[in-house]
């Protein structure tokens, strides 16, 4: 018996490095570089406050799409007698069920919002392009929010709100969402990442270096099956946590909006501000993140909504 153990073991590792190799860097970080300092670096911050940079970023993330996805279109909504706007691209339209990704492009005060969240706009923009063109088992909608900063935040006027109230209304079929919310900081120093339960470092370790998946209690399998998919491709250290949104930090984002009417969503995130010294900061620039390991969560995401069933 032992021969056909070793046989089995070798085909095994043979499976798991094909895997690997399909998805490795399939995202470009030349083009995430790019993507970064156009929305980053705007004359006026990206802030509820000032629409017409708001509007400009929405225009870019528009022809971004525009170039890749099947469809594209705003959904604009009206808040305080000012008109803001999602930004959705949407590929396999004929599909019944769709998987939602979803990244926020509005920032917190006067800041550039590198990290927060600049960095999950220009996942969605890598995933527009790697998408083109390739089967699913689903429709994709890429969607775009803004106002998911303070002072909206929990309110009805987020935009992630106005896009899971629109498709609860029209009875949507969804299989899950994705929300992408800060995903290019990193640090291999010590004691670099923190948790709202210091225990948690045990089971985590203390290095900012990996990538967490988060899920509430009662999620469905959908987070299961998208945890499982993007560990199997062992691109970045991607760690899970499922856990009560009574939690500090398990629901901040925009994620949260598509728990309200029951959709399965789970948060890929770099654990935010138990990580980020520079969230909500001025300092949060582009030049902070490793954008190589930034490339390798995209990467993941993208391997996962090419191979769930």
């Amino acid at each position: 018996m032992k021969p056909i153990i070793k046989s089995i073991s070798f085909i095994a590792i043979l499976a798991s490095c094909a895997v690997s190799a399909d998805v490795k860097m399939h995202s470009d970080v030349d083009r995430i570089e790019d993507h970064l300092a156009f929305i980053t670096r705007t004359e006026n911050y990206r802030n509820y406050l000032n629409v017409k940079a708001l509007n400009h970023i929405a225009d870019y993330i528009f022809l971004n799409f525009k170039e890749y996805c099947d469809t594209v279109y705003f959904q604009p909504f009206m808040v305080n007698g000012v008109e803001y706007k999602n930004v959705i691209g949407s590929f396999h339209i004929k599909d019944t069920s769709r998987i939602i990704v979803g990244a926020h492009y509005d920032v917190c005060g006067n800041q550039e919002g590198a990290d927060d969240n600049a960095s999950g706009i220009v996942g969605l923009l890598e995933l527009a392009r790697l998408l083109h063109n390739k089967k699913t088992n689903y429709r994709i909608d890429l969607v775009a929010y803004t106002l998911e900063e303070p002072p909206f935040f929990r309110t009805e006027f987020m935009g992630s709100y106005i896009h899971a109230k629109s498709l609860y209304d029209s009875n949507v079929s969804v299989k899950g969402m994705i929300c992408l919310e800060m995903i290019g900081y990193f640090s291999d120093k010590p004691k670099s990442q923190q948790y709202p339960l210091p225990h948690k470092a045990i089971i985590y370790g203390d290095e900012a270096n990996y990538i967490m998946i988060v899920q509430r209690f009662g999620n469905g399998s959908f987070g299961n099956d998208i945890k499982e998919l993007m560990k199997n491709t062992e691109l970045i250290d991607t760690k899970s946590i499922k856990a009560p949104s009574i939690l500090p930090g398990i629901d901040f984002s925009d994620h949260l909006n598509y728990w309200k009417f029951d959709y399965s969503a789970i948060m890929v995130t770099n654990t935010s501000f138990y990580r980020n010294p520079r969230y909500h900061q001025e300092s949060d620039k582009m030049e902070t993140l490793d954008l190589k390991k930034m490339s390798s969560v995209i990467d993941e995401v993208y391997y996962s909504l090419t191979t769930i069933k």
